[in-house]
């Protein structure tokens, strides 16, 4: 989804104009980690460096002796032609790596992934959904109860899709996905909104759910992983994204997101990012 604003990455991103391809350069030497960001998009980034791609950058600018800084745009106005390939005449690029983009996200030179997650429904614990492990078990839930919920969601996200799908149309609180308040943010829709009980549900993706279910003290929130299942996908594998033709610097990233693949899971685990496996991926018919 890294959606990637709420499920913002997702599909924020992909709002972005293409990528052309570029001719191969001699990497030049860098004096900074410059980081393309969204400067209010927790759990991702912010501009007080306290998301989880921050605390990630923070770690390769350990690793390559250089300070990191950042270069921050909102992602829902087209991010990658506003970042990572925004370049005036006789100025360099203002930012050299995205840190999260969903793998097959054509726009930028994608690296190997570094985690995968999946969308997850988040409910209050002892509002009669405690048996809901899964989605099948959400979905065999009594008609009649399922049939009062409101379940928030982000419109065109895979949530709208698998409510379609399943008869639940009439129950979904779409929420807009792209907002052109600078202050709104994907987890208000559970920080706000779900806690105060305006909604009794939500879908959203995982490292959003993860950490704003854990943000919010009372009620105490469950998050329940989804499984892809045949036309709905909710598991993806995220990457990090250079620009095009810059081959020895796609190298270097990936080589850091191998060497320091622990310090990476323990901070997608500090907060409380959902990690899957290829299992969660739709069983083919």
């Amino acid at each position: 989804m890294n959606t990637l604003r709420a499920a913002a990455l997702l599909a924020a991103l992909l709002t972005a104009g293409a990528a052309p391809a570029q001719n191969a350069d001699a990497p030049p030497k860098r004096e900074a980690l410059r980081v393309c960001q969204d400067p209010n998009n927790l759990p991702f980034s912010n501009t007080s460096a306290e998301g989880i791609e921050n605390r990630i950058a923070e770690v390769f600018g350990k690793a390559l002796g250089l300070p990191v800084s950042y270069y921050s745009f909102p992602n829902r106005f087209a991010f990658i032609r506003n970042t990572l390939r925004y370049k005036l005449p006789g100025q360099d690029y203002p930012c050299d790596i995205v840190m999260g983009v969903p793998t097959g996200f054509d726009q930028v030179s994608v690296t190997k992934p570094y985690y995968r997650s999946t969308y997850a429904l988040v409910f209050p614990a002892g509002k009669g959904l405690d048996h809901v492990k899964s989605g099948a078990d959400f979905l065999a839930t009594d008609r009649a109860v399922l049939g009062k919920l409101r379940i928030g969601l982000y419109d065109r996200s895979p949530a709208s899709e698998w409510l379609a799908k399943h008869g639940l149309v009439d129950n979904g609180v779409p929420y807009k996905i792209l907002n052109a308040d600078p202050a709104q943010y994907p987890g208000e829709i559970i920080e706000k909104d779900l806690a105060k009980g305006e909604i009794d549900a939500a879908i959203v993706w995982g490292p959003i759910a993860g950490f704003f279910a854990k943000r919010v003290k009372s009620p105490a929130l469950v998050v329940v992983p989804l499984r892809s299942e045949p036309g709905v996908k909710f598991d993806y594998e995220m990457a990090m994204g250079v620009r095009y033709g810059e081959r020895e610097w796609k190298q270097q990233v990936e080589g850091l997101i191998e060497s320091r693949k622990a310090e990476i899971q323990a901070i997608l685990r500090e907060f409380g990012v959902p990690l899957v496996d290829e299992s969660y991926a739709a069983k083919q018919p």
